[in-house]
């Protein structure tokens, strides 16, 4: 890390950090049977078409073990103007990632049955992990006009951006037999020749088609092409941890005003302040709005269908509200996604 003065006052900071497990955590499920059989095709994950079980007595045996793959890194650089001529300002941009093999959670199973992988659950490979911080950038600025001897306004403004999360797409259903019925990564096909869709009946009592498999992979198509991270690895599997929200950028902006007076000696100030939080959301409801996933399983495994005549993995297109799904992403609802007022009054006795 670094700070220099720099011309015209102003002050620059950098800053990089780079942490690598020594002995970083992972968990093997030691009575998981090597799989017997594989899918064919461009999706050739190995799969379990007999029991997944070396022991029939003992469901599950998770061991916990070390591994030092794990790293992260970290860049940050600043340039600020110290306050002076009632002036201050700063502006910021920080990038992080966090690789690792498993976010591990409070119990054993959970964290290795919920690990996604794109083949061996018992050795899943590096990735992002959870908490992988991506993109920061922002910005901060204040003025203060202080007059007469017994008052001051100050404006200030704090503009941020930031990435707020990550996710796996996986498909909903146990795609290769081992146990797990949310970590299976999806493969992400070139093209309509490398998709295998079984049509949706309108019902489990009438099968009557309600998607065809020639419409879902249309859809799938189109919804890849529309997503920035699935586009962009076409014929790979996602990865864990891969598929990043959109930033999103908010601002504030104050105003305080201050009374000033001497009382026992001492100068006592009334201060009375507004605060406009998510400020752009006011000026057009569309800014300041975070993003959520749709959903992360795009992909749903049909029972007693996982693979074709040829061997190759089969699924249908999740659909939300009774519709094939079409957009990656959808706007959250919170308090943080929405214009607010806050009203301060604060008394200093010296």
């Amino acid at each position: 890390a670094v700070d220099q003065k720099l011309p015209f006052g102003l002050i620059g900071t950098a800053e990089a950090i780079y942490g690598r497990d020594v002995n970083g955590v992972y968990y093997i499920n030691a009575n998981l049977a090597d799989a017997n059989t594989s899918f064919s095709g461009v999706d050739n994950r190995a799969r379990w078409t007999t029991s997944n079980r070396i022991n029939s007595n003992i469901a599950n045996a998770i061991v916990l073990k070390n591994q030092d793959e794990g790293s992260s890194f970290n860049i940050s650089a600043a340039l600020e103007k110290p306050f002076r001529d009632d002036w201050f300002a700063k502006v910021a941009y920080n990038y992080g990632y966090s690789e690792n093999t498993v976010d591990a959670g409070s119990i054993a199973f959970g964290s290795w049955n919920n690990n996604q992988h794109s083949n061996d659950p018992n050795n899943p490979g590096i990735a992002f992990s959870n908490y992988s911080p991506g993109h920061r950038i922002f910005a901060a600025a204040a003025y203060r006009a202080e007059y007469f001897d017994f008052g001051a306004t100050t404006f200030s403004a704090f503009w941020d951006g930031y990435t707020p999360g990550n996710a796996s797409y996986v498909f909903s259903g146990d795609i290769n037999g081992d146990g797990g019925t949310s970590n299976d990564l999806v493969y992400i096909a070139n093209d309509k020749s490398e998709m295998n869709f079984v049509p949706i009946p309108v019902s489990s009592t009438d099968n009557t088609v309600l998607f065809s498999a020639e419409q879902q992979a249309d859809a799938w198509d189109a919804y890849i092409e529309q997503d920035d991270y699935l586009s962009e690895h076409r014929g790979e599997y996602a990865e864990r941890g891969g598929a990043f929200l959109p930033m999103v950028f908010r601002a504030d902006f104050s105003v305080t005003q201050e009374v000033f007076m001497d009382l026992l000696g001492a100068r006592n100030s009334l201060q009375f302040r507004v605060d406009f939080l998510n400020f752009g959301n006011l000026l057009n409801p569309d800014w300041g709005v975070n993003q959520r996933f749709t959903t992360t399983t795009p992909l749903v495994v049909v029972r007693n269908a996982q693979a074709n005549a040829e061997g190759e993995v089969q699924y249908q297109l999740t659909r939300v509200g009774g519709k094939l799904i079409t957009e990656s992403f959808q706007p959250t609802a919170s308090i943080d996604d929405v214009f607010r007022l806050q009203l301060s009054v604060r008394y200093s006795f010296n």
